[in-house]
């Protein structure tokens, strides 16, 4: 018999001691295979003791406010024997009372896997205040030389050739003309043409997913670091990866082409909580923090919030300027053409001036930015724009407010900004990264406080340890299980809509990059029920362009790009979409671009959209597809390194296989074995080798429940 100790935010919780603890852990269950953070405990008693009052508060008793808040998970551990074994959280379910007096709390142990849902909630990418270190200006010199080179710190922000509305040609002999005409999206490069050429404003910038990676670590409030097993620049497969920045369809920004210019400095001025009915001063409440200009608000416990403040006092008094607060993303309040020195007051609040909203701390919640444009460029000095959050706390009887201020000086720019937080897709990052994990076929788990990402394979890979249980055995009972839990498995992306590859599912009646996987095409009996793994992306077909022109005629230059419309060829917004962008070098083939209706320029360097890493597949054959699909810019089938064959092949092969049995047995582990045990091990009955499919253990007795997966051969 063990030992158990449980710790919830550092304090010793009282335990029964015949009380059962059954931990159960799994990394990926041949039941749900796209499942990922699954480690946890069946929920468990601990008495009424008066400790556990203290450290619960109490309460089964409503009437005690700003007491043990159950709507969040509390910081945990658990050990054995004084060790260290698993951390994560603790969940409080309820009390249960006997004769009206409490007897025990149900609490539920979750192992830090899960812990990633539950720091980043319901957040959006918009909300990643790293991103907006990527903010671009968007006129036809920047997209110019965005198509051309990456920008920006290591290369993150690029321009793709997709276009938001208009189709793409290629005649090398087509006429020169003077006057716009069907020709305007013709982009060779004819002698003596003045108009012909795609609109520059037909672009947009994407940004590699790395640094959206860097800038989810990069919040303070969700203390998360990745390994570089995945997620790193030594993995082109992943870092080479780009997210079109395409919010809404159609063109950049707002139908008047406002220049929003983004602040993008705040630091804390001063921080005030008082007493309201001492007058003392206590430290004040931990609930706004600031990043990049960026303010967020996060209320847990406070009964009742004020929205924010901002004071504006330009250089320049006489000199009209509007101003606008985002709440994660969207516009909440603003004021147009005003003059001198300026207030938001009530920011967030149902009501303005300064009033305080009862209960109105999760309709608070969200990260502010502010946004100022003028027609010509107006100045503010260091200190010169003020924002400050305040709050009331009605349980403690306190006031409090958070001062911050503009450290540099603010400039804002008549051209428009292109802000990477508003331009970015409306995605949740739980969701991002669940479809990043979905999409390789990634697991996750916790190391000294890393999260170690890696694919299942290279997981399985790492471990070269074997336990042999069968001295361990219960041999009164095991059970051998048809192991195989589905009829196939569908691989398919979330929105396949855009006009090619839209084409595409109507005349092959299957959705492009799709795979519907058995065993060899192999139909089986039983069971009846698909599996279906759907990534929240858009995926699309591109077009390798061919010269139409009468010398050429059929001849593939190097262009390929990207028609984001729908099947009725109208802008399109779709879900959003990440592509490899390979730089071409073509003097033979270049790419004009029109930046007025009589200034055009020719490219002879551009970045074309792609789903393989390569164009070539003698270079690399890695691609996006989940099928072996038709290559749109080499025309084959050689890109065979699919996301399924890549990442799914060896472990559905060994599931869909005649000989792989689901093997269920009972073993008395000694702490030494699963205090240790990992679940990428090999577990050995007899001379066989077993993978873990999952396992529950009693933490007390040892008593250990084994799914196993007989390994194939």
């Amino acid at each position: 018999m063990q030992k158990l100790q449980l710790y919830i935010e550092g304090q010793r919780i009282d335990l029964f001691k015949d009380e059962s603890v059954s931990f159960t852990q799994t990394i990926q269950n041949v039941k749900d295979i796209k499942k990922i953070f699954t480690e946890f405990t069946k929920t468990f008693s601990v008495p009424a003791s008066k400790k556990n009052n203290i450290i619960f508060q109490h309460y089964y008793n409503s009437d005690i406010r700003n007491g043990f808040d159950a709507r969040n998970k509390q910081d945990a551990t658990l050990e054995l024997n004084d060790l260290p074994f698993k951390s994560g959280k603790i969940k409080l379910e309820g009390v249960d009372l006997k004769n009206n007096v409490a007897h025990t709390y149900r609490i539920t142990f979750f192992g830090n896997t899960v812990n990633l849902k539950d720091v980043l909630g319901d957040d959006q990418l918009s909300q990643l205040s790293q991103l907006d270190n990527y903010n671009q200006t968007y006129t036809d010199n920047d997209i110019i030389n965005a198509i051309q080179n990456r920008q920006g710190t290591d290369g993150n922000i690029l321009a793709p050739l997709i276009t938001l509305q208009d189709r793409m040609i290629y005649n090398s002999d087509d006429s020169p003309v003077t006057t716009l005409s069907d020709s305007k999206n013709n982009v060779a490069n004819i002698t003596g043409g003045t108009v012909n050429g795609m609109e520059w404003n037909q672009f947009k910038y994407a940004i590699r997913l790395m640094a959206i990676i860097e800038a989810i670590e990069a919040e303070p409030q969700y203390g998360i670091t990745f390994s570089d097993d995945f997620f790193d620049s030594t993995n082109p497969q992943f870092y080479n990866l780009y997210m079109w920045l395409h919010r809404k369809k159609g063109a950049v920004g707002s139908s008047s082409n406002i220049s929003w210019s983004q602040l993008g400095d705040l630091y804390e001025n001063s921080c005030t909580n008082i007493n309201l009915i001492t007058g003392i001063s206590y430290p004040c409440v931990s609930n706004t923090t600031i990043n990049n200009g960026q303010v967020t608000v996060s209320v847990q416990n406070l009964n009742v919030m004020t929205g924010g403040f901002i004071y504006l006092l330009p250089t320049n008094l006489t000199q009209p300027y509007s101003a606008r607060v985002l709440r994660n993303g969207t516009e909440i309040m603003s004021f147009t053409n005003a003059v001198g020195i300026q207030t938001f007051g009530g920011i967030g609040s149902d009501i303005g001036g300064g009033d305080f909203q009862q209960n109105n701390a999760l309709k608070l919640n969200g990260t502010y930015v502010l946004q100022i444009t003028s027609d010509t460029t107006l100045n503010f000095l260091p200190d010169a724009i003020s924002w400050r959050t305040d709050y009331i706390d009605s349980v403690n009887f306190s006031t409090g407010a958070f001062n911050y201020k503009n450290q540099f000086a603010f400039d804002t720019s008549i051209n428009f900004e292109f802000n990477i937080t508003e331009q970015i897709p409306k995605m949740k990052i739980i969701d991002f990264l669940t479809g990043l994990f979905q999409m390789f076929n990634l697991t996750a788990y916790i190391e000294d406080d890393i999260i170690v990402v890696k694919t299942l394979d290279s997981y399985y890979a790492a471990s070269s340890t074997t336990y042999n249980i069968n001295q361990y055995l219960d041999t009164t009972k095991s059970v051998v299980d048809v192991a195989l839990p589905f009829k196939e498995v569908d691989f398919s992306y979330g929105d396949t809509k855009t006009f090619l590859a839209n084409q595409y599912s109507q005349v092959y009646n299957n959705e492009w990059g799709s795979l519907n996987y058995t065993l060899d095409n192999a139909i089986y009996d039983a069971p009846s029920k698909s599996y279906k793994i759907k990534l929240p992306f858009e995926h699309m077909m591109y077009e390798r362009l061919t010269d139409s022109g009468s010398t050429n005629t059929g001849d593939s230059t190097k262009v390929q790009y990207g028609y984001f419309v729908d099947d009725n060829q109208e802008p399109y917004f779709g879900k959003p979409l990440i592509f490899y962008p390979v730089q071409v070098t073509s003097s033979n083939t270049p790419v004009v671009i029109r930046k007025t209706p009589a200034t055009t320029v020719a490219l002879t360097d551009y970045f074309v959209p792609s789903n393989s890493l390569a164009l070539s597949s003698a270079t690399s054959t890695l691609n996006l597809n989940f099928n072996n699909e038709v290559n749109e810019y080499e025309g084959n089938s050689n890109f065979t390194g699919t996301l399924f064959d890549t990442g799914y092949k060896t472990y559905m092969q060994d599931v869909f296989s005649e000989s792989i049995r689901l093997t269920k047995v009972t073993a008395y582990l000694p702490m030494k074995v699963y205090y240790n045990l990992q679940l990428n091990d090999l577990i050995q009955l007899g001379q066989n080798n077993y993978k873990i499919n999952s396992l529950t253990t009693n933490l007390t007795t040892g008593k250990t429940e084994f799914e196993l997966l007989n390994t194939v051969l």
